[in-house]
């Protein structure tokens, strides 16, 4: 006796400033597998398959604001309409393709030697994402720096123990960027 196909349904998703779709995608299929199997993006890691490691994380940009989203627990079709960015599209590109320039992110990681096999680097780079842009809107008090930076990056796991030069990165990073610390506050 055969298994049966999975039934398919239209996926339309804007990432990293594309559109793409609609793609005839399985219902059951994470979005991780799509980002691979249909268009070619790997920068998105697919470790423990069940949402722990976090490597698979990618960022949601909706109302609520940019967010981590785990895309290895995640049905593609959750994210039907939605704009998503994964870690290739954090670095500026010229018009044919060529590297221009890292994100904060990727330079402050690449300055701090932070990563040993990079396995784990993705999601490092779309949490530590989503934290400065948070921080744009909501300054932290400098006493609650290292907590907050804390808070943001404990969830992802590193397989190579790099985590101290990640936190180091990211907490240099936040310290000197304009308007993520609070004026004044120590």
């Amino acid at each position: 006796m055969s298994a049966s196909p999975s039934r398919t349904r239209p996926l339309t998703l804007q990432i990293n400033g594309r559109a793409h779709g609609p793609l005839d995608v399985p219902e059951d299929m994470m979005l991780v597998d799509v980002l691979y199997e249909y268009l070619g993006l790997t920068g998105t890691r697919f470790g423990c398959g069940q949402g722990v490691c976090r490597a698979c994380t990618v960022i949601v940009d909706d109302e609520r604001g940019p967010r981590e989203v785990r895309s290895c627990i995640t049905g593609a079709h959750y994210f039907d309409g939605k704009r998503i960015r994964t870690v290739e599209g954090h670095a500026k590109r010229d018009e044919s393709g060529q590297l221009v320039e890292l994100s904060p992110v990727q330079q402050a990681f690449l300055d701090h030697f932070s990563f040993q096999c990079g396995y784990c680097t993705p999601g490092f780079v779309n949490a530590a994402t989503v934290l400065l842009e948070t921080l744009t809107k909501t300054p932290v008090a400098k006493d609650d720096v290292e907590a907050t930076i804390t808070q943001a990056l404990n969830p992802h796991l590193c397989r190579c123990t790099g985590y101290v030069r990640y936190y180091q990165a990211v907490k240099e990073l936040v310290l000197k960027t304009p308007g993520l610390v609070k004026e004044g506050a120590r």
